[in-house]
């Protein structure tokens, strides 16, 4: 284990796959003794006491007074919360639901949830149904969520998720200091039992678990939502191990580095800003900048973002790609913002040439690592010196195979260079998926799970990925399942069949939108359908911006539809009416690639506009040829 008190190490430990290979030499709980979330907590609450592990802006005003968790308090609230639970009869195997925005309750709530029993974060932007579904999965006996307030509906979709449910007897509510009306009280009809969570928890103790709960590695710490198809939520089991093994990792990582601050914009209910900015921050001891209860989703704190750096002389910041297109918007002016010197991207792809554009410019170094929900965030990691396109190397006791399959069989293990499906075993890997139904085919032959992404290792184990063998639409970093709007539109009695595929966007990365084959004879519209399909998609963010009619789709030779082609058409598309927009006249076309996957190729008449070309594309995460 990393000795904390003789930070900051002379170097960094393992920024080379030989280090990784050293490091590993010694047993995992040699290095790893914690095996569970709420004991590393506790540890890192004793070993940093005083200090500061939350900041916290209602409003996000550069003069606004901030509101301070100490470590030590951390580590009482979580304990307070768990054994509030405890009294309420969560066991270990109980489940509780929390719908939340990023408060520092949010953090006592998910830590707490898992000592008692286990955590179920849920997207407080979904509608009232999905949550539902959601807990009815995860058969949580309780919800913690914000209590009545005009700056959102959470408290009315958690009300009326709960009676849907089924499963739900008791509300807490966190009524926010100046956002939140404490007295609000539940329906006369409602069979719910409500308390506000601050003042119930005040009435706990704060030394120990009531409990006197034992902790195991392989005990289920959290649900994470991971999407998929209408009534039939897909929940990813996360352990406690999983979790105390990303806390510790990231002690490793960082123990060249001094204590500093992070900006957390991301929500919590997201494994990254869960996890990365949650447990594993709180390990090392970094304080962390809670931006807003919306993150950088708020219209005032965003404006105001590079004095909020100067003024918590915040270091590091993750984000995903569109958070950082919109950061490249917003003038510094006369912000010292030289403390930032480290941006983590991730979630969605980011655009090479934008990448170096924003690191030249804002003076800062930015990191593309790779992982999912399924990893707990993280199947590899940026060392410094990150080859150009790659997310970087496997993390220490884990592996990564590039295999080509047939369903759950592995036809050919690829060679160096070469492009395949990413399999990834290792102790941040979850412990599958709470239906069983949906483990098919996410396993391969002993115990490797299915990314469903394609990518190639190079000659020093570096990762690259190229494609997706699965077919999610990715908005900024919010992954959509294609069937999360096939089926409502292929519902409609107008509809042969649909296709939803991602529409390149300059900001989001990706916009869904489905190609569809009408009824012969129907003059159902666009609009039409997409209020139809926008009646039944339970995420808003699935709602398609566009839909395209078609005559027939693109079928392989065994009759199944070619997605694929209907990406490029697309890809090409948008492309050639943004070189209209600016008067270029190129000739467009595409391929994909095994290594690179979609690239575009644009052939300009003049080659003086080379550059203004680059420019126009920069922001599109698919790789392009220009001549």
């Amino acid at each position: 284990m990393i000795d904390m008190s003789n930070r900051p190490l002379p170097e960094p430990i393992m920024e080379t796959i030989e280090s990784v290979r050293e490091f590993e030499k010694t047993p995992i709980y040699e290095q790893f003794p914690f095996t569970n979330s709420y004991e590393l907590l506790m540890h890192a609450a004793q070993q940093f006491r005083e200090g500061h592990a939350l900041e916290f802006l209602l409003q996000g005003l550069p003069d606004e007074p901030e509101q301070s968790t100490t470590f030590t308090e951390l580590g009482e609230q979580i304990t307070r919360t768990a054994n509030l639970l405890h009294s309420l009869g969560i066991e270990t195997n109980d489940s509780v639901s929390i719908i939340l925005p990023v408060l520092p309750q949010t953090h006592f709530a998910i830590w707490g949830a898992q000592a008692a029993g286990i955590a179920n974060p849920i997207n407080p932007m979904l509608e009232a149904e999905h949550m539902a579904e959601i807990i009815s999965a995860a058969e949580s006996k309780v919800i913690i969520c914000l209590g009545k307030s005009p700056a959102t509906d959470i408290w009315e979709k958690s009300i009326a998720a709960a009676a849907m449910s089924g499963t739900v007897t008791t509300l807490l509510a966190v009524n926010f200091p100046g956002m939140c009306d404490p007295s609000a009280t539940l329906p006369e009809d409602s069979s719910l039992t409500l308390h506000d969570f601050d003042s119930a928890i005040a009435e706990m103790n704060s030394q120990s678990l009531d409990s006197n709960r034992r902790f195991a590695a392989d005990q289920i710490a959290a649900y994470f939502h991971t999407g998929g198809t209408t009534g039939r939520p897909k929940l990813a089991q996360l352990t406690h191990g999983n979790m105390a093994f990303l806390g510790q990792l990231m002690q490793v990582y960082t123990a060249h580095m001094e204590h500093h601050t992070v900006l957390c914009g991301l929500p919590l209910f997201h494994i990254y800003g869960c996890i990365i900015q949650g447990i594993a921050s709180f390990a090392v001891g970094y304080r962390i900048f809670l931006m807003t209860p919306s993150g950088f989703r708020s219209p005032t704190a965003m404006p105001n973002i590079w004095k909020l750096i100067e003024r918590f002389k915040v270091k590091q910041i993750s984000a995903v790609p569109t958070v950082l297109m919109a950061l490249s918007e917003i003038p510094v002016g006369d912000a010292d913002i030289s403390s930032l010197t480290n941006i983590n991207s991730g979630a969605a792809p980011l655009s090479h040439p934008f990448e170096l554009s924003f690191e030249k410019r804002f003076n800062v170094d930015i990191g593309n690592g790779y992982g999912m929900t399924e990893t707990t965030a993280l199947i590899s990691r940026a060392p410094i010196d990150q080859p150009p396109g790659s997310v970087g190397m496997r993390v220490p006791y884990s592996q990564i195979r590039i295999a080509h399959l047939d369903g759950a069989t592995v036809t050919k293990n690829c060679e160096l260079g070469e492009s395949g499906v990413i399999l990834v075993k290792g102790p941040q890997v979850f412990a599958g998926y709470k239906v069983e139904a949906d483990n098919n085919n996410a396993w391969i032959e002993d115990g490797w799970f299915n990314t469903g992404d394609l990518g190639y290792l190079d000659e020093n184990d570096c990762l690259f990925l190229s494609g997706r063998a699965k077919d999610l639409i990715i908005r900024s970093g919010h992954n959509i399942d294609p069937e999360l709007i096939e089926e409502p539109i292929n519902s409609h009695p107008d509809v042969v069949t649909s296709v939803a595929i991602g529409l390149p966007d300059a900001y989001t990365g990706e916009l869904p939108m489905a190609y569809v084959v009408r009824v012969k004879g129907s003059t159902l519209s666009e609009q039409e359908l997409i209020d139809y399909a926008a009646g039944i998609i339970s995420e808003r963010a699935a709602i398609p911006k566009r839909i395209d009619f078609i005559d027939e789709m693109p079928l392989t030779a065994v009759g199944k539809i070619f997605r694929p082609t209907l990406r490029q058409r697309i890809s090409e598309e948008v492309v050639n009416k943004l070189l209209d927009g600016a008067g270029i006249e190129a000739t467009v076309t595409s391929e994909n690639e095994k290594k690179r996957g979609l690239v575009i190729k644009i052939a300009t008449q003049d080659k003086s506009q080379i550059d203004a070309v680059q420019d126009l594309v920069k922001p599109f995460i698919f790789a392009s040829d220009i001549s």
